[in-house]
């Protein structure tokens, strides 16, 4: 239909009719009511529109061609942050308390919150947006260089907001008053501030200053951010107050100062991001082109392939082929960036493995020791939340770590799970997340990290009062991991809830099935992981699952050949161990053939006859079906790394060998075999063997290449053989781009339907997800073949 004219008016003689449009999905925070009100005015619809518990509602009055036509739009030409998940149009309720139509025009309203829980999604975070750079850099505009600038488009939201409905007087934004040129804007249908929450300019915003470790100030203001960029480019460490909480900045081409960074946060070889000024930049030091992503909305860290004898300091990412590489995402980053005026190291503010520092007391206290200067600002951070990390692939990107962005954007429930318990899911102990049904979706919190300290545990109990403080709601039950000592699954047990046990492996299936709408009703699932608690008491990880959502079965169809761990955990931080379990299961504990073998992967005669022992005994060294640890096993073999300082360092050698090699590679032999109990089984041995024993002269990278293909070939004969039409991926094995790449194509080949992330993680960081959906399905254990 063509729009009418700006301003047309109603028609004078149409016969009049009312409408109530009440719509749900993210279109809170994203300019939504300015953007109905301005339509209505194009369709010469008179009304109101305001935010309330569950989304947006609008009373429209107008002719029934132009009221068509706007219902049309609301859809059609919504703001692009915004996502509508439904829309009704409803006859105007008949009760009290509805607001009347006003005498003229079209209104917004202040918001209704009501009685009922609230269901509203809360919106991520959004990236600087090209107007409020131009305006930024426009020595003409009144907001040039004020580093909190932002409109209906972009800025703050998840990290300001304290409660829902989404208003400023519910925002740590309430502590500062409107000045009346931005009170102005806010008011004008016709500016694009024009009901912008957070609205700030230089003379009534947040203010930054640098500050000394003490909390002296050095500089305020745009002179503060100059300062910042002098201690910088002169190879000093920075701690800078973003969105969510803190980060530590070093210049990422002096290999000094991130050594000094290293050194004092205590974070060996781990990748540190890096944040370059512009795209344009990225050129020189990176091959692939991510700009779709880095310049999204969400603009998370995106994983990009080095360029070899770029000026970045090895030391950023030693022995990585990849970067992980962002824009400045905030008018703040920005102004600092072009200060500095070369790429920067921006890794979370926290020591090595703590949650990410956000309160300035907290930041001072646990960043003292590392941070040189101080770049803060007054404006309050209502929960932290860190960079999101992302990788491209051949079959569509990775979402690695779900934060900033992206979190807490909700996920739909199934139709057959949408209605049921009221429930917390508290996901596993590695990568941790925590989730919530809210209505008829699930709402997943953002990444926390790992549970393996006192400050991590304290901020996965904030994240569980942050959720229950947004969704105030009675809860039934806490769905939790099967493994007893995880910290999560021991914290569920203290809420004095009744708690569901979750088998590790179906929580990563059916994650991975909550993105698709829930799947078929007969999926095979396959989830590949380091570790995770089994059924039968050994550790699993390289599941097939069959799941019958009709029966409401899940059943272990198949798996890798066990192997064993000698030392048990000991083994995750050493591979080697792994790759001397493997060569003693090829060889059948052959010591003759053994003890060279073991000499090579760098052990001691009195280490290898103490690991011999375990793996002969079978005594502290527990049997396991993990893919990862095979990964590692073969990394380790192939001489690419026999410890590791961060978990899965190894694999990721594994894959960065491979990476160079182009074309097709015949696989070595995996052979799948029927077991007694019924079970399939991928039997490794041959591919090890023939990595134990390629000549001195073989190509690594080759090897490394025929590993991956090798696995995804017998992941396709088991689908086949099992012979569900769809096959879900997942698990942490899954971040693998090369493994997920030949996984995808392989399965698609020989004709079945593949299913895989796009909006979760494959790792960890999914559980939860995975949980809520196994406790609402009825399916939270998983049995032995028949």
């Amino acid at each position: 239909m063509n729009r009418p004219n700006e301003g047309g008016g109603a028609d004078p003689d149409a016969r009049l009719e009312e409408r109530w449009i009440t719509l749900e999905g993210r279109i809170q925070g994203v300019g939504f009511r300015p953007f109905v009100a301005r339509l209505a005015a194009v369709w010469g619809v008179r009304g109101w529109v305001r935010n309330d518990v569950h989304g947006v509602g609008v009373r429209a009055l107008g002719s029934s061609s132009r009221l068509a036509a706007f219902i049309e739009a609301l859809g059609r030409e919504a703001p692009p942050a915004a996502r509508i998940e439904r829309m009704r149009v409803d006859p105007v309720p008949d009760r009290p308390g509805v607001p009347p139509l006003p005498d003229d025009g079209f209104v917004i309203l202040p918001s209704e919150h009501g009685g009922e829980p609230p269901t509203a999604p809360t919106t991520p975070d959004l990236a600087l947006c090209d107007e409020c750079r131009r305006e930024l850099l426009n020595p003409a505009e009144r907001r040039a260089g004020y580093p909190f600038l932002n409109c209906t488009q972009c800025g703050p939201r998840y990290t300001i907001v304290e409660s829902l409905p989404y208003d400023r007087p519910r925002t740590t934004m309430a502590e500062f008053e409107m000045c009346p040129s931005c009170r102005r804007e806010y008011e004008d249908s016709g500016d694009r501030r024009y009901h912008a929450q957070p609205i700030a300019c230089p003379e009534c915003g947040p203010q930054v200053e640098l500050q000394d470790p003490d909390g002296r100030v050095v500089a305020r203001r745009d002179a503060g951010i100059a300062a910042a960029a002098a201690a910088l480019r002169d190879g000093r460490v920075v701690a800078v107050k973003g969105l969510g909480g803190y980060h530590l900045v070093v210049d990422a081409t002096s290999a000094a100062a991130v050594g000094e960074l290293r050194r004092r946060k205590h974070r060996e070889e781990k990748p540190l991001a890096v944040m370059f000024p512009a795209a344009g930049d990225l050129r020189e030091w990176v091959e692939e082109d991510g700009e779709a992503w880095l310049h999204s909305a969400a603009a998370p860290i995106v994983l990009l392939r080095r360029r070899a004898g770029g000026s970045l300091a090895e030391a950023v990412a030693p022995g990585n082929p990849w970067i992980g590489a962002f824009l400045p995402y905030s008018p703040l980053h920005l102004l600092l960036l072009r200060a500095v005026g070369r790429p920067l190291v921006v890794t979370s503010g926290n020591l090595s493995e703590e949650p990410l520092c956000f309160e300035d007391g907290d930041a001072r206290q646990r960043l003292g020791r590392i941070a040189d200067q101080f770049l803060v600002h007054d404006r309050r951070i209502a929960r932290p939340i860190d960079d999101s990390v992302l990788r491209p692939s051949a079959v569509g990107p990775i979402l690695l770590r779900r934060a900033r962005g992206y979190a807490p954007a909700p996920f739909p429930l199934p139709a057959d799970a949408a209605a049921g318990p009221a429930l917390l899911a508290v996901g596993g102990h590695l990568k941790n997340t925590v989730a919530v049904t809210v209505g008829a979706g699930l709402v997943l919190c953002p990444h926390v990290g790992d549970l393996g300290n006192p400050a991590s545990l304290a901020a996965f109990r904030a994240s569980i009062a942050w959720l229950r403080n947004l969704y105030p709601q009675r809860l039934d039950l806490v769905a939790c991991d099967a493994h007893p000592d995880y910290a999560s699954t021991q914290e569920a047990r203290l809420l004095g809830l009744p708690t569901v046990p979750v088998q590790h492996h179906l929580a990563h299936v059916l994650s991975c099935l909550l993105e698709h709408g829930g799947g078929p009703s007969g999926v095979l699932g396959v989830a590949w992981d380091g570790t995770g608690y089994g059924g039968d008491g050994t550790v699993w990880g390289g599941e097939f699952i069959s799941i019958d959502r009709g029966a409401r079965v899940a059943r272990r169809v198949a798996h890798l050949r066990p192997f064993r761990l000698p030392g048990g955990e000991a083994a995750v931080r050493e591979p080697r161990r792994c790759g001397l379990a493997l060569a003693h299961a090829v060889w059948e504990g052959d010591r003759v053939r053994l003890g060279p073998l073991a000499r090579t992967l760098g052990f001691s005669e009195a280490e290898t006859s103490v690991l011999l022992q375990l793996l002969d005994r079978g005594h502290h060294a527990p049997v396991t079906t993990s893919a990862g640890r095979l990964f590692d096993g073969v990394a380790a073999l192939l001489g690419l790394g026999g410890r590791a300082s961060f978990e899965g360092q190894v694999a990721m050698a594994l894959e960065g060998a491979a990476a160079v090699v182009r074309g097709p590679l015949e696989p070595w032999p995996m052979p799948v075999v029927e077991r007694a109990d019924g079970r399939w089984e991928i039997d490794w041995r041959p591919l090890v063997e023939a990595v134990i024993e390629a000549p001195a002269s073989a190509d690594r990278a080759v090897l490394a290449a025929r590993f991956h293909r090798s696995l995804a070939t017998a992941l396709g004969e088991v689908a086949r053989r099992v012979g569900w039409g769809t096959v879900a991926l997942s698990g942490g094995c899954f971040q693998n781009a090369r493994l997920l790449e030949h996984a995808v194509q392989g399965v698609a080949a020989a004709g079945f339907s593949v299913l895989c992330h796009r909006e979760l993680p494959p790792n960890d960081g999914g559980l939860a997800a995975g949980q809520a959906l196994a406790v609402r399905w009825g399916i939270t254990r998983v049995d032995a073949a028949d």
